[in-house]
């Protein structure tokens, strides 16, 4: 039942204008967005929601997710991985955030265990063939 589940993708921060500052306003808009879209989509029937992991935009939809779910268990959030060391070389803080989302994650699902070139887009044909709706 695709039309159930949804997939995320979006910038990350280095590419957004306020780069890795999420006390920025501009920050704080686009994921007060991301909870308008995702609840509507909760409310259009939407039960699970798939994550890339990447950090930004991948990681802010899951952690809302997350939040969701703790007042509807029916929400699912599934991460289709591109490797095991994605997030080695990220910041701390981020890593700490990414790790947190592994552990509160119903599924985690590793396109490989090694990086190689190629492995970020074999995610994403992932993402997109496990859902019917694209968050982006």
């Amino acid at each position: 039942m695709l039309d159930s589940c949804c997939a995320f993708t979006g910038h990350r921060p280095h590419k957004l204008p306020w780069r890795y500052n999420e006390s920025d306003s501009r920050c704080s808009a686009l994921k007060a967005a991301l909870v308008r879209q995702i609840t509507q989509l909760v409310d259009a029937g939407v039960t699970d929601f798939y994550s890339g992991g990447a950090d930004g935009v991948d990681c802010w939809a899951s952690l809302i997710v997350l939040e969701l779910r703790k007042n509807n268990p029916a929400l699912r959030l599934h991460l289709i991985l591109p490797h095991e060391g994605q997030a080695d070389k990220w910041s701390d803080s981020a890593q700490e955030r990414y790790h947190s989302i592994l552990e509160k994650a119903d599924s985690v699902e590793y396109v490989s265990r090694e990086y190689y070139d190629g492995c970020m887009l074999d995610r994403n044909h992932r993402l997109i063939e496990a859902t019917g709706v694209l968050l982006a």
